[in-house]
């Protein structure tokens, strides 16, 4: 375990949080909603409604699971074993190395906005990105308290241009640019459906406090604090930040625009507000792929301290961090991100980064199902409490249920497959762990 002084704090922690349900995607995202209508609103609210759930649910465990580290890792294998505990790490930590990638690759969108050669020129594009994996795989090396630093401005600098439109823009509101409710042309429920699953993707890293619990200060309580305020504040976010965008750009003109918060900077305050939004998306996609970066070592960490995953996982160099961690999952993230500027292989791309939300969602599914088993196991709450967990535990279990049952049958398929390529290396550890016996 780290010394006290090595650990982050409730501020540090509910960064973490902020920062990697917050990336740059929501700087664009209410341009795709505006598609589809005001009715975009009510899936946020309802998705909005299934991540508060899972993050109680998150912020309970952490109560009773105290500094250890692995979040949906280290529940699911308390509720039901080292097998699914081996399925929930492998799952998430391949998600996450996709996903490494799919946020350099949004940075660099976001810095084309200043920096058009980027959109033409993909040696200088994959430079970029590369750079950037690499720039927060180093500040990580350097140790979570460091990692966390970092974390702490860049969501204080991605929050202030989201306030700035939000504040601001309420006297630039007009009701007249508001869409109407249903712009599809499906029935309410079909477009209510699809709006709540793209909702879904900003929610991911709800757990992020949970993972490196070992880290933080007073986890106890720290954990189960940050992760519900990250959440609500992320919330929050989402909601009034699509409002105010519905009521000042009007519906043709969000619907086609490429960065939505920009344009409405531009109204607000000029070409230069227009700037500090644009930058605010930049620095919204560093913060988001420092702190998954953080995660990405932190999952097989655990594992490996538990001999489900190899020994090597949990070397730590001078400072703490798990350094070889850090570069397999960095390695493997570049590779991936190679692949997109790869005309043939976009497809796949796109593809493997849905994946990766499945690969999300089992985890939830888990950890909501081994919620009321760990509870009662535990003993931690009182008989009149019973039903409570209950109820919880069963709301986060159907929400995430859906979640997965929204996804198309090819990526279900495909992402339930690749979970169970995972059994062979599994089998392969406990022979080692047998044959070490």
């Amino acid at each position: 375990m780290s010394s006290s002084n090595k650990k982050i704090g409730l501020i540090t922690t509910t960064s973490l949080v902020v920062g990697n349900m917050i990336g740059a995607g929501i700087f664009i995202l209410p341009a795709s909603l505006s598609t589809y209508g005001s009715i975009s609103l009510l899936g946020w609210v309802f998705t909005a409604s299934g991540a508060i759930i899972l993050a109680k649910i998150f912020s309970n465990l952490s109560k009773i699971i105290v500094n250890k580290s692995g979040g949906p890792y280290a529940y699911s294998k308390e509720g039901f074993g080292d097998f699914i505990g081996f399925l929930v790490a492998w799952g998430y930590w391949i998600s996450t190395w996709i996903s490494n990638a799919a946020i350099a690759i949004a940075i660099i969108g976001a810095l084309s906005f200043f920096f058009p050669i980027l959109e033409t020129n993909s040696f200088l594009a994959v430079s970029v990105g590369l750079s950037m994996i690499w720039f927060f795989t180093w500040i990580n090396s350097n140790g979570v308290r460091f990692s966390g630093k970092i974390q702490v401005i860049t969501t204080v600098l991605k929050i202030l241009p989201l306030l700035f439109v939000i504040i601001f823009g309420l006297f630039f509101f007009s009701l007249d640019n508001f869409p109407k409710f249903n712009l599809t042309g499906e029935s309410d429920f079909t477009t209510f459906s699809l709006v709540a699953a793209l909702t879904l993707y900003a929610f991911l890293g709800l757990e992020s406090a949970s993972i490196p619990a070992e880290n933080i200060k007073n986890s106890s309580k720290t954990v189960p604090k940050a992760t519900m305020l990250g959440t609500i504040i992320s919330t929050c976010i989402y909601i009034l930040g699509t409002i105010v965008l519905f009521g000042i750009l009007p519906t043709e003109t969000l619907q086609n625009s490429p960065a939505p918060f920009a344009e409405a900077g531009e109204v607000i305050g000029g070409k230069y507000a227009g700037y500090f939004i644009a930058m605010g998306a930049a620095i919204s996609g560093m913060g988001a792929l420092n702190g998954w970066i953080l995660i990405l070592a932190q999952i097989p960490m655990a594992a490996a301290k538990d001999n489900i995953f190899p020994k090597f996982f949990k070397k730590n160099n001078k400072k703490g961090a798990p350094i070889l961690g850090l570069i397999i999952g960095s390695l493997l993230s570049s590779v991936v991100m190679l692949m997109n500027f790869s005309d043939s292989l976009v497809s796949q791309f796109t593809f493997m980064v849905n994946l990766t939300v499945l690969a999300c969602l089992v985890p939830y599914l888990f950890v909501s199902a081994a919620y009321t088993i760990i509870v009662l196991q535990k003993n931690k709450e009182p008989s009149s409490s019973i039903l409570k967990t209950v109820i919880l535990g069963l709301l986060g279990f159907l929400y995430s249920l859906w979640a997965i049952y929204g996804s198309t049958a090819e990526v279900v398929f495909y992402g339930f497959l690749l979970l169970l390529l995972g059994i062979p290396f599994y089998v392969l550890m406990q022979w080692n762990k047998s044959k070490a016996k």
